[in-house]
């Protein structure tokens, strides 16, 4: 339920986000009329991600016994693979706000109203369907994990409208490095445990060893139909019985990430 929640709010806040600077910086220079471009393309960038998501779907069922198995492993390491981009992208990006509104000033640059409008409309349409169909891939990594919770996915998207909205009226007062801080040591977390299930896929569908299946059994301790057991896995990954293979996917990818965050942090801080 709440890695659900994490990814449509995640999602929707840095497509919430594009939208507001955009409209914000478009009513602080009196260009109003341009507005209009920008609620289009989030029109067309909402359908052609729920298109996305049907296209996916459609695809999905088409596999069976070992396709499916190597479908779903596929899905989840490539789900893992764009929420890290996601993570490492928003880390190193410093004063957002300011490279977006320097994009909408050089689309009003030109005299020809008709690209003006173009490339407003296409900063925005991007800007939603890539985090569009970022959200159908991690919706469906999740349901091959532990199942999609709806409900929580809509408050997700709910909840990230609203801190956006809010972050625009109330002049820019939310902390949201602190929000994205949190949000991605969770997601870090989910994306470790989604590599080492897609891993698991791979070893079932034996494409590759699992090496020492399985390496220890803790379901006695913690099951993973059991409450806690159910929650640790579907946001952390947590196996009863991993094997060996699993449990180094979990590890190294782990240690890559704290190493790339490690030379990021570093980086920001011999420019500030």
């Amino acid at each position: 339920m709440l890695e659900s929640f994490l990814i449509t709010s995640r999602e929707t806040l840095e497509a919430s986000l594009v939208v507001g600077i955009v409209l914000a910086y478009l009513s602080r220079t009196n260009n109003h009329h341009f507005k209009k471009s920008v609620y289009y393309a989030i029109a067309a960038g909402i359908l052609a991600s729920i298109a996305a998501a049907f296209g996916f779907v459609f695809i999905a069922t088409e596999f069976e016994g070992v396709g499916e198995q190597v479908f779903e492993g596929t899905t989840m390491l490539l789900g893992s693979f764009l929420i890290t981009t996601m993570i490492l992208w928003m880390m190193k990006q410093r004063h957002l706000a300011k490279k977006i509104e320097g994009k909408v000033e050089k689309s009003l640059a030109g005299e020809n109203q008709f690209l003006s409008h173009l490339g407003i409309f296409l900063l925005i349409f991007i800007a939603i369907i890539r985090e569009g169909i970022e959200t159908v891939i991690f919706l469906n990594a999740v349901k091959y994990e532990s199942g999609i919770s709806f409900i929580s996915g809509a408050l997700g998207v709910v909840a990230a409208v609203a801190v956006g909205f809010v972050f625009f009226m109330s002049t820019r007062k939310i902390n949201l490095r602190k929000l994205f801080n949190v949000s991605s040591i969770l997601l870090i977390l989910f994306a470790a445990g989604l590599a080492t299930h897609g891993m698991h896929e791979f070893v079932e569908a034996k494409i590759i060893p699992g090496i020492m299946t399985p390496l220890y059994d803790s379901s006695n301790i913690l099951s993973e139909t059991s409450i806690i057991g159910s929650f640790m896995k579907g946001l952390f990954g947590y196996v009863s019985d991993p094997s060996l293979l699993e449990v180094l996917a979990y590890i190294s990818y782990l240690a890559v990430i704290f190493i790339l965050y490690r030379r990021i942090s570093l980086q920001k801080s011999a420019t500030e």
